[in-house]
């Protein structure tokens, strides 16, 4: 390496000053092995679901941390595509990805609600009330509105006042016999959609 005499004594210059500063006590602190990280994910509990947002229905892993004692909820602390799920293989779009502001979001709506008619106020019931509730509403609309023959007089067995919106990624299973139950009580408007 060619070096004139200015290059030479530039380079002495920073090595002298370099050892000076570490015989101050500048240097940086010595890394030891054993002072190693833990890993966030190593005491979790691993949980498979479904992305909420599209219809593509990507598979998901959320890990979830608690100390496992009775009546003790897990927090979610991480979500990742699920590598081992055909649809996405591990990869997650934007929305997806992140999700787990999703979850842990003041705004997100985790009970049923209910506005009576004429309010402008929702009210917060139990599951098992609004089960019913809608329960009743269904029976009542479709005793109202049930066509049993049309004009002609051929049997047609319709419900058109009522419609059915289902989740998309579900299994082709819960599919099947959510189509044979909506089919089954008369219902014509039926769609599939994760974003429910």
């Amino acid at each position: 390496m060619d070096m004139n005499r200015r290059q030479f004594f530039r380079v002495c210059a920073v090595g002298l000053g370099g050892s000076s500063l570490a015989a101050l006590g500048v240097a940086p602190p010595a890394a030891f092995a054993d002072q190693v990280r833990h890993f966030k994910l190593a005491r979790t509990l691993e949980t498979r679901n479904t992305c909420p947002y599209c219809s593509v229905g990507c598979g998901l892993i959320m890990y979830s941390q608690g100390d496992a004692a009775k009546n003790v909820v897990q927090n979610i602390i991480h979500i990742e595509g699920d590598a081992d799920h055909p649809v996405n293989r591990g990869t997650l779009c934007p929305k997806g990805a992140g999700l787990l502001d999703f979850i842990h979001s003041p705004n997100r709506l985790k009970y049923p609600e209910v506005r009576e008619p004429g309010s402008n106020q929702w009210k917060r019931i139990e599951w098992d009330e609004a089960l019913d509730r809608i329960t009743q509403l269904m029976k009542a609309d479709r005793d109202a509105n049930f066509i049993e023959r049309n004009a002609e007089g051929q049997t047609v067995n319709r419900w058109l006042t009522t419609g059915f919106l289902a989740a998309s990624a579900s299994s082709n299973e819960s599919g099947y016999i959510t189509h044979k139950v909506v089919r089954s009580l008369g219902m014509l408007g039926f769609d599939n959609q994760a974003r429910v």
